[in-house]
């Protein structure tokens, strides 16, 4: 599932497009105001940011400038204005790409699926970092070359931690897709539980951990240094 944030002020336009983006693998939240897609952003993830530069509240520009310096997720502009200036500016700010108005809703989509392909890379089944070696296809998972015996549980924990380095999933995530096998209800102390076990497991002084940092009142992260 990947998640995609559309900021535009235009509702019937952003209504629209939202529309056209509908998908099952697709999970689309859809802001007006900069103010919205800053709170909307500061609480959760995103694979994917379409973002108007005119907007009611502020220029979209000023918003991809603060973005950059957290997250490198995909950015489409969306602009009325086709100046050489501004599509130089937003491209020289970290746009992966830009379309302007009126756009056909078809070429938007297509563009919209090429950089999530581009952004959605093999996940690869052994990984390397720092101190430590994961091997989530043999289930080997060492520390300092010695063996860390992991469970199921602790196993789908790093894995969406290690994939995700640097992002921070919530709490809702993790539990939604650590718990996959029907469970009417999980508590959600089960993943503070699981989580200080895998800490305990991998971190050199678990009470100030170095690599799986908590987001208080979001989530977890695994940090990148």
């Amino acid at each position: 599932m990947k998640d995609l944030l559309i900021v535009e002020d235009d509702r019937a336009l952003g209504e629209g497009i939202r529309l056209a983006l509908q998908a099952p693998e697709l999970r689309l939240q859809l802001c007006h105001t900069l103010a919205e897609a800053g709170a909307l952003a500061a609480r959760q993830p995103f694979d994917l940011l379409i973002l108007d530069i005119n907007l009611p509240d502020g220029n979209g520009l000023d918003f991809l400038r603060a973005l950059r310096q957290e997250h490198a997720v995909p950015v489409i502009l969306l602009t009325a204005n086709d100046l050489e200036t501004d599509i130089v500016a937003g491209l020289e700010l970290g746009a992966d790409d830009y379309i302007t108005k009126p756009f056909s809703l078809a070429v938007l989509r297509a563009r919209v699926h090429a950089q999530l392909r581009r952004g959605t890379p093999a996940q690869a089944e052994r990984v390397e970092i720092d101190r430590f070696s994961f091997d989530f296809g043999r289930m080997e998972f060492q520390r300092d070359g010695q063996p860390v015996e992991l469970s199921k549980t602790e196993q789908k924990l790093l894995r969406l931690l290690v994939e995700n380095r640097g992002r921070t999933l919530t709490r809702a995530q993790l539990v939604d897709r650590i718990w996959t096998d029907g469970a009417a209800y999980v508590d959600e102390n089960a993943l503070s539980v699981t989580v200080k076990r895998l800490r305990d497991k991998l971190e050199e002084i678990p009470s100030k951990p170095r690599y799986i940092k908590t987001v208080y009142g979001l989530g977890y992260t695994w940090a990148v240094n």
